[in-house]
């Protein structure tokens, strides 16, 4: 079979089509469950469209920043997103990320770093696939605490959260859904699911901007490939958002388990 990006990627409509047809689902799985924009689009554009490594990070991190925007809207209507925890996870992730920018390798082209980040990638999606079939819903009538939880040791670890998946997240796109949302549930289990889905997407907006655009400054991000991931992905987390409240995260949490398993097991 002809690879698909041995074709001329912009002149050929079935090219758009499949990207747009990717972007729908990552948009989708991100406003239903907070997972599935860097866990499956980043190794899909490497895996199957053969995108370089870098340029698969770096344009997955602007889609990602622009995909979760229009669910921070939604979220945010419906008075999920506790921007309290938002704050202390961004004040360890934008750090962590420009960080991570600055000893980023230079040369984009080098098949070494290419192998780096798809081992990085798989560890990131096994990490993913752990903290989705570990996590658990928390019990229904758990109270859920004032905002005054975050003072003391409560709000150094989200920081501390917030830079593990700021340096996960500009490594490898991957970190900002799972295992953000995760870790948000074992330091506050009496937050609902939907809220903390609500939070995590808030607080990947600025962390994958920022990450995109000093990729974008590197040369890692493709804008024709980005427009098409887009196209599909924006009405992709409006419906995943509006399902959210209605289907249970257990009817797809197994699936998305083994896929990421697969996906881990290949790139490592």
């Amino acid at each position: 079979m002809t690879p698909l990006n041995s074709h001329p990627r912009w002149g050929a409509t079935i090219m758009d089509l499949w990207f747009a047809a990717s972007g729908l689902l990552g948009g989708f799985l991100v406003g239903l469950t907070g997972v599935g924009g860097g866990s499956l689009m980043t190794p899909l554009l490497i895996m199957a469209f053969h995108v370089p490594p870098p340029i698969a990070v770096g344009t997955d991190l602007l889609y990602a920043a622009l995909t979760k925007a229009g669910g921070v809207w939604a979220y945010h209507r419906r008075g999920q997103v506790n921007w309290a925890v938002t704050r202390n996870l961004l004040l360890g992730s934008l750090p962590a990320s420009l960080a991570t920018l600055l000893l980023w390798p230079q040369g984009h082209d080098d098949t070494r770093t290419d192998q780096l980040i798809c081992r990085i990638l798989g560890f990131a999606l096994f990490l993913t696939a752990m903290a989705l079939l570990f996590r658990r819903r928390p019990p229904v009538g758990t109270p859920v605490s004032p905002p005054s939880f975050l003072a003391g040791a409560t709000g150094y670890w989200t920081c501390l959260v917030g830079a593990f998946v700021g340096v996960m997240a500009t490594l490898s796109s991957v970190g900002a859904g799972a295992v953000g949302t995760a870790a948000l549930m074992t330091l506050f289990p009496g937050m609902a699911l939907s809220r903390m889905v609500g939070t995590e997407i808030a607080h990947a907006v600025p962390l994958t901007l920022v990450a995109g655009i000093g990729h974008g400054w590197r040369g890692h991000v493709d804008p024709l490939l980005l427009v098409n991931l887009l196209a599909g992905s924006l009405p992709g987390i409006w419906m995943g958002a509006r399902l959210n409240a209605r289907l249970s995260e257990r009817t797809a949490r197994p699936l998305l388990v083994l896929m990421l398993l697969g996906i881990a097991s290949q790139l490592l």
